[in-house]
């Protein structure tokens, strides 16, 4: 079992906030300690005058209106509105261009489709002039978007040292940590907001994906939470559009299509629920329905990224029909599509696909070597967060491979790369994929206990938690053995991954 100790001696936590816990069959190990916060709440006391506020924390601004705009901007963050908050902040820079917090809520919310570094270089420079409270929340929304998570986790302690009762902080502590894959920690921050505040209804939204996505799946707790959320933002699609995907991964079909059509009902142009439908089709094998509501998503696109995920999931369907060359072929039309539009996060997201779907072995390193070289430098139009868990994803999937070829020795020069990515990003995302290529070598070794400790580090692959359940099966861990089944079953999403783990044979150390 690895020694997480690089990440273990410089990661805090709240403990009032934060117990350690974990299921019976942990798929997620604590990877987060709780210990004494490094910076009390006294230390972080403005230094600076105060000109308003943006709910709780006092910030410089002295227009009132930006600062309704950036309390604007935060509220459709949270309600998972992202291009409405990009604009909602960048017009509050508008009205303020010393605004340091609105140039980071831009910078953040726009970090997974459309990266402002310029924004985020503007945050940091105007925020040594606004009060400490300020600065806090601006460190924390450009941290998450760099190459070390060290800044990150040192903010996130310092905003919740400060703000320990305030919901805005939990939630987006509770929503870091998901994304961290640290789940049994997240889902315990929602269940406090929701306990001060029945009514935000963020949480009830991020706890419903958290039911199903956590080590015990509870897919009736977590339509009870989505239709908590759908009740308190009944105007809105994005309940319904969560409604939809959470039935799908709970095996209700018929449910998901009702629920993202109740979501377009609400707003036609809602473009993740078309194209939600074509997905539930597709998994149907419904694939001429999948393709019309695909042809539909792509004439309400507004967007390069949005037109690049639909011709995307329309090339990826073709595998699900049993016409991989034809796939292949569609993955790289979209490719030069992706390319030509600059969209960087649209073409890791195919490329991946190339490399996992590819005919041959030989042909699959050979893609994963050249992304490797893609992303093994600053790419532009993408933080370096984000670069960091994709390359960490490059050299697990090329361990994995080498380990299905019997090319063991292979192995060793992904390995050390993860490795130092690791301990350089102090990542959970890249920590996680390093010890599941460390488990697919330890399961081609035989060592299957140590190889079950590291696979079930990587709640989020497919293909990870098959080789765990093949790892326990082969220990005669029955239990462990039904517990993973039951969390691979909720992880069923029209991704290339899944294809890949519904269709290949099961793993085998011989």
């Amino acid at each position: 079992m690895i020694n997480r100790c690089f990440l273990k001696s410089t990661v805090l936590l709240l403990p009032a906030l934060l117990s350690a816990s974990a299921w019976a069959y942990p798929i997620q190990s604590a990877s987060i300690i709780d210990a004494d916060v490094h910076t009390p709440a006294a230390a972080v006391r403005s230094t600076t005058p105060i000109a308003g506020h943006v709910f709780a924390f006092p910030v410089a601004s002295k227009s009132i209106e930006a600062q309704k705009l950036v309390e604007t901007a935060l509220d459709q963050y949270e309600n998972v509105l992202l291009d409405k908050s990009v604009q909602t902040a960048r017009k509050a820079t508008e009205k303020d261009p010393q605004f340091a917090l609105a140039y980071a809520l831009w910078s953040f919310a726009g970090r997974r489709s459309q990266p402002n570094l310029e924004a985020g270089r503007k945050a940091e420079l105007l925020a040594t002039h606004a009060p400490a409270e300020e600065q806090l929340l601006v460190k924390f929304f450009l941290s998450v978007q760099k190459s070390d998570m060290l800044p990150t986790i040192t903010a996130m302690n310092d905003l919740l040292a400060h703000f320990p009762n305030d919901r805005h902080a939990l939630y987006l502590t509770a929503e870091w940590l998901y994304d961290q894959q640290d789940y049994d920690r997240s889902v315990r921050m929602l269940e406090q907001i929701i306990k001060q505040d029945p009514n935000f209804a963020p949480a009830y939204n991020m706890l419903g994906y958290a039911k199903v996505g956590t080590g015990e799946p509870d897919p009736v707790k977590a339509i009870s939470y989505l239709k908590k959320y759908a009740e308190l933002e009944a105007a809105q699609p994005n309940p319904e559009d969560s409604l939809g995907e959470v039935s799908r991964f709970a095996g209700d079909d018929q449910g998901s299509l009702e629920h993202y059509r109740a979501a377009l009902k609400l707003s036609p142009g809602f473009i993740t629920s078309q194209t939600g439908l074509g997905d539930t089709y597709a998994l149907m094998g419904e694939f001429e329905k999948a393709t019309a509501e695909y042809d539909k998503a792509l004439v309400i696109s507004t967007n390069n990224l949005d037109r690049l995920h639909v011709e995307f999931q329309k090339a990826l369907m073709k595998f699900w029909a049993g016409k991989s060359i034809d796939g292949l072929q569609a993955l790289a039309d979209v490719e030069r599509n992706a390319q030509a539009a600059h969209e960087p996060y649209a073409l890791f997201e195919i490329e991946e696909a190339q490399a996992l779907l590819a005919l041959t072995p030989m042909e699959r390193i050979a893609k994963l070597h050249e992304m490797a070289r893609t992303y093994g430098g600053s790419v532009e139009g993408m933080s370096e967060a984000h670069r960091n868990s994709f390359l960490a994803a490059i050299w697990r999937d090329e361990v994995r491979i080498r380990v299905e070829q019997h090319q063991i020795a292979a192995t060793a020069d992904p390995l050390q790369k993860l490795e130092r990515l690791a301990a350089q990003s102090r990542d959970l995302i890249v920590e996680d994929c390093y010890e599941s290529a460390r488990g697919y070598v330890l399961f081609a070794q035989k060592e299957y206990q140590n190889a079950a400790d590291e696979l079930s580090a990587d709640p989020r692959s497919p293909l990870a938690i098959k080789w765990l359940g093949v790892a326990r099966e082969k220990l005669g861990d029955r239990k462990g053995t039904e517990a993973v089944q039951l969390r691979l079953k909720y992880l069923r999403a029209p991704t290339a991954e899944w294809y890949l783990t519904t269709h290949s044979g099961s793993p085998s150390a011989n």
